[in-house]
């Protein structure tokens, strides 16, 4: 087994919940992503051996585990509040997406002549709080930052980028699907 000599930075970054994606703004995260790139099989049985698994997405790398049935009703419970984000994210832009860059302020004007993007901003009130829209467009930022989803790019212009990992929380929603009985008993 070849283990690099960054498996503990990886271990590390990837143990709370980051990605390594290979678009990342910071020059690290992208050498530690093409390391992990190159080194993948040997990382990905090193990791199992301690009960994480190594994943790789269109991009971008990330731990999973098995999971007990309380921590899935709680991932759950976290993948609507990311059905509401990712709608709101694409409201505002449909080419809201890896690579895609925005700021706050952007959001902000954009709020001010589209009435489906305020309404869509109110209904979050229970993610991002109360506030004025642009305290709201902050939390709804920082919360994009916070998982990895996206990065500050210019810290002068307040400019953010969409990384390759807003790719999994898509893929995530676009797998949700409803049986055909379940549907029927969804009131209208």
């Amino acid at each position: 087994m070849n283990i690099p000599k960054q498996t503990s930075e990886i271990f590390e970054l990837l143990s709370k919940g980051n990605f390594l994606c290979s678009d990342s703004a910071e020059d690290n995260n992208r050498k530690l992503y093409n390391i992990v790139e190159t080194h993948f099989d040997d990382l990905s049985e090193y990791f199992n051996a301690i009960d994480f698994v190594l994943e790789k997405g269109d991009e971008y790398f990330y731990f999973s585990r098995q999971e007990a049935k309380a921590d899935l009703e709680r991932k759950i419970e976290q993948a609507y509040r990311w059905i509401d984000i990712v709608d709101f994210c694409k409201t505002f832009d449909n080419a809201f997406g890896a690579g895609f860059r925005f700021s706050p302020s952007q959001i902000d004007q954009q709020l001010r002549v589209d009435a489906s993007l305020k309404d869509k901003l109110d209904s979050m009130k229970r993610l991002v709080g109360d506030g004025s829209y642009s305290e709201r467009i902050k939390k709804l930022v920082n919360e994009l930052c916070n998982y990895g989803y996206a990065e500050l790019e210019n810290e002068i212009l307040q400019q953010y980028k969409v990384v390759a990992s807003f790719k999994y929380i898509e893929q995530l929603i676009v797998s949700i699907t409803i049986s055909e009985e379940t549907q029927h008993e969804i009131p209208q």
